[in-house]
């Protein structure tokens, strides 16, 4: 089987549609990996999760911080932006039936076969494979859990903006998804730097991009999440690799075929 990994979706619908052509995607025979953010900013939000629904059987989907975004408005504790395009997703008749779903995906997917770990920002250098595991799993039973809505009003926020082992509660927990969903720029001991969201060069001092920090493990690491850098991870790692290559920003949809490295993309035809 065949495992194609695509970029942050954003409700490009017809990007999506138009790549799983150009990648001749058969479910059954072939399976995808999406790296978060199905939804948001771009013109079809509900037809791609929709589509993405449809696939559930062929698709692993790791939750990025638009879909958690969708999740508390959906639910009460979060506001509609005037960027936001969840309107129609919030208004469909199928809505409890995507959104509990929705919240069931994981944070991180991985695959032994192919030494290879999906998450949607990535992962810090003070974490192994095994670790980032655990935390992705506490996270999870969260959000699938009965206690969700009484976590959600806790769920966003810049503090703790460093992950210890220590944490307990929805402090952890907050911790743990920052990292998995919102994370660009760390220090040396693992801070997270919330503010600057564009390329590298806007690094404040101090902070570097997570995947320019030494790792004790070898398995791939692949991410979204970071739209400016172009579906490219300059001064990362080898096995290190970026699949955001801001199609709702009028750049393209990304695919590779991780078993050989082959890369696909559609040219944006809209824009957020």
């Amino acid at each position: 089987m065949t495992i194609w990994v695509i970029g942050d979706l954003h409700g490009c619908g017809h990007e999506f549609d138009a790549l799983l052509k150009a990648i001749d995607f058969v479910p059954g025979r072939d399976h995808l990996w999406l790296t978060g953010d199905l939804v948001n900013r771009g013109p079809q939000s509900l037809e791609t999760l929709r589509r993405v629904y449809e696939l559930r059987e062929h698709a692993s989907v790791v939750l990025g911080n638009h879909d958690l975004h969708l999740l508390a408005v959906a639910f009460g504790h979060g506001r509609l932006k005037p960027s936001d395009t969840l309107s129609d997703i919030l208004e469909a008749p199928d809505r409890e039936m995507l959104l509990e779903w929705l919240r069931c995906q994981p944070l991180m997917v991985e695959s032994q076969t192919h030494q290879c770990v999906m998450t949607h920002a990535g992962l810090p250098p003070q974490w192994s494979i095994e670790r980032a595991r655990q935390y992705a799993r506490e996270g999870e039973a969260m959000l699938s859990s009965r206690q969700f809505l009484e976590f959600l009003p806790y769920m966003y926020g810049n503090e703790p903006a460093r992950f210890e082992p220590g944490l307990r509660g929805n402090d952890r927990l907050r911790a743990i998804i920052n990292v998995f969903t919102r994370m660009r720029f760390i220090d040396a001991r693992g801070t997270l730097d919330f503010s600057a969201k564009e390329g590298l060069d806007s690094a404040p001092e101090g902070f570097s991009p997570w995947f320019c920090f030494e790792r004790g493990d070898t398995e791939r690491l692949i991410f979204g999440h970071w739209a400016a850098l172009e579906g490219r991870a300059p001064g990362a790692r080898a096995n290190v690799r970026s699949l955001d290559a801001g199609c709702v920003w009028g750049g393209a949809l990304m695919a590779m075929n991780l078993d050989t490295d082959e890369v696909v993309t559609v040219a944006a035809r809209s824009q957020g």
